[in-house]
């Protein structure tokens, strides 16, 4: 096992992988932090703050649910909003899925942990063919995940322990939005692509007023229909064989 681990490390796809992922490091430990400092000041005391971040291990669906937690809300509420904020890992898994399909399941279960937005997004771009290739995609997942988790569960846990040092005023969380939003933009490479991302972002702000943040799910819902339209009625245009014809 630890010479298989050793080997993993050593693979240049888990050198790039982490590497990728080292430039948006800092909108995620700022996204952490707050998260962090969030859990505690909404209640939930050191303890069952460190399990959720550990055990969780998604922010948007722990900050979603703080509030409800915070004002005593019915458990059922808690996990259907939960359940709502996280159906994009859905999409995310399903699309993985045609990466991984040949891992045991056990091992995809346990890849499917670990899973977080902005290692998809990573991963599409450095593989953008559906083809599974587990020899380079595996060790470039667990790159990109070496960096992400540590990036994010340091400043968490260091928030749950500063949880009284420091202000949730300064408004860190931000930072990761914008990591989020220029990884998103780098995938922006064609018509289709601009147009599936400006329809997500106007249903996600049309929609914003439904409850448990059912505006991402409507959001991926609407770019998933309208970048299939696109591709089976306006098809992006290749370059005629042999050049411009007489």
């Amino acid at each position: 096992m630890v010479e298989g681990l050793a080997a993993l490390v050593r693979h240049p796809e888990f050198k790039r992988g982490s590497r990728d992922m080292l430039g948006i490091t800092l909108g995620i430990s700022a996204w952490g932090l707050v998260t962090g400092v969030a859990m505690v000041k909404s209640g939930l005391g050191v303890g069952l703050s460190l399990l959720m971040s550990l055990v969780v291990f998604a922010g948007s669906s722990q900050l979603a649910s703080l509030p409800l937690l915070a004002s005593g809300a019915p458990l059922w509420v808690l996990w259907a909003t939960s359940f709502c904020v996280n159906l994009r890992f859905v999409i995310f898994s399903a699309q993985w899925r045609l990466y991984f399909e040949p891992l045991p399941r056990a091992q995809r279960l346990f890849i499917g942990y670990f899973a977080a937005d902005l290692n998809y997004v990573a991963f599409l771009k450095r593989f953008p063919d559906l083809k599974p290739d587990p020899a380079n995609q595996l060790p470039y997942f667990w790159g990109g995940v070496a960096t992400n988790w540590v990036a994010w569960q340091v400043p968490a846990i260091a928030g749950i322990l500063l949880a009284d040092t420091i202000p949730t005023t300064w408004g860190l969380g931000f930072a990761g939005v914008l990591a989020l939003l220029g990884l998103s933009y780098s995938l922006l490479k064609d018509r289709n692509t601009w147009v599936s991302g400006a329809v997500a972002g106007c249903a996600a702000v049309a929609a914003y007023g439904l409850p448990l943040r059912l505006n991402i799910l409507v959001a991926i819902a609407a770019a998933v229909a309208v970048g299939l339209l696109m591709e089976k009625w306006l098809p992006p245009s290749t370059p005629a064989a042999g050049g411009r014809s007489a």
